[in-house]
């Protein structure tokens, strides 16, 4: 590796498991001093630093970024990855998702990191300048069956990446999403059958992505190679929002 987030230092939500594991490792590789976080660690990341917290409560993000800046003197980097997979599986179409799913899909989706971004923004504007990576979904684009309310909550991050361009890019915070469409998975897609395989990649103009591949464009929006690229929503989906075709 090349040391290309040498001297950063990083917030990484969601990432004791998944794409935002996945994330943390190549942050590791790349220099930066990454802290992750969720609710338990599962398996401890060598060369990150851990941090219990449950992002959904305002005391506990607040200690989250507190810790880390006192840890390392600094905040400059921030992926909001955290997701519910109880709330995703609860979702469906509009008429059966009742009140109390809309408050837990937002809340962590939107709510949760719009409030990281607002507690790490003074932080990186002290620094010097920061890079907010706010990962979004496929579905904030296409709407996808059965998704109604994790397609508006990720609806929501994209603008909210947006604002956040527009109100501090003077202040040297860049604001990015990344909008990831189907990743493929090795535990849940390991018995996949080759008829299913070859579905998926007939969908996509280039391949199935990977969570590296993902994790790759989040290391580019958080590097200073993308120092000029804010506001924007960058598709990592093989293509597949860029031509009609059958959605995920």
């Amino acid at each position: 590796m090349s040391g290309r987030l040498s001297g950063e230092v990083a917030i990484i939500t969601g990432s004791t498991g998944g794409l935002g594991r996945v994330v943390a490792e190549l942050f590791v590789a790349e220099g930066a001093s990454v802290v992750t976080t969720g609710r338990a660690e599962r398996n401890p990341l060598g060369g990150a630093t851990f941090v219990a917290a449950d992002i959904t409560s305002a005391g506990e993000r607040e200690r989250l970024v507190r810790e880390t800046v006192h840890s390392f003197g600094k905040l400059t980097v921030l992926v909001n990855n955290a997701v519910s997979p109880d709330a995703i599986a609860r979702d469906g179409p509009l008429t059966t998702v009742d009140e109390s799913l809309w408050h837990q899909m937002l809340d962590i989706a939107l709510v949760a990191a719009a409030e990281m971004c607002r507690l790490s923004i003074p932080h990186m504007i002290e620094a010097g300048g920061g890079s907010i990576v706010n990962v979004s979904a496929k579905s904030a684009t296409l709407a996808r069956p059965g998704q109604t309310a994790y397609s508006a909550a990720k609806a929501g991050m994209n603008a909210l990446s947006r604002s956040i361009a527009a109100d501090y890019s003077r202040q040297g915070v860049r604001c990015n999403t990344l909008q990831p469409g189907y990743i493929i998975h090795e535990t849940r897609d390991q018995p996949m059958s080759p008829e299913r395989r070859a579905e998926l990649e007939a969908m996509q103009l280039t391949r199935l992505a990977t969570a590296r591949d993902v994790a790759l464009s989040a290391l580019f929006l958080a590097s200073k190679e993308s120092e000029v690229i804010t506001g924007i929503v960058l598709p990592v989906d093989g293509g597949s929002t860029s031509v009609r075709g059958r959605v995920l």
